[in-house]
């Protein structure tokens, strides 16, 4: 069911209901928009994850009624201390996710230079019309 400008198709798939959205071009061609392929999204959706995990393994360090690892006023029994492996593997993993998000974003810039879109399809349609001359 195609008409006019931004119109939308139905279909079934295992009991749910999925959508089909197309948009008109100028030049009068339909593309179909499915899921979201913007490579912004995509970075915040790992950092989002690698901020999940950060928390579940401080959570997971945290002992209630213990403190640091820092031995003040003499006492060394392991009890009364937090195991700090957990706290320096999310440290750990801050600096990494920081140093990869950078990396992923200059990339970002890279490719928005080049291509003028941030739409992974896109892009990847772009670059095999590249190859193919």
């Amino acid at each position: 069911i195609l008409a006019g400008k931004g119109s939308e198709e139905y279909f079934e798939k295992n009991g749910k209901k999925y959508i089909y959205a197309y948009n008109e071009e100028p030049d009068g061609t339909m593309h179909m928009k499915g899921p979201d392929k913007n490579i912004i999204k995509k970075i915040m959706g790992f950092n989002i994850m690698d901020t999940a995990v950060y928390l579940f393994l401080a959570a997971k360090g945290f002992i209630a009624g213990r403190t640091a690892p820092i031995v003040v006023d003499g006492i060394q029994e392991t009890t009364a201390y937090i195991n700090p492996i957990p706290s320096g593997l999310v440290l750990t993993g801050i600096v990494v996710s920081v140093s990869v998000t950078a990396l992923m974003l200059s990339l970002t810039i890279r490719l928005f230079r080049r291509y003028h879109t941030l739409d992974i399809d896109e892009i990847a349609m772009l670059a095999k019309k590249e190859d193919v001359k």
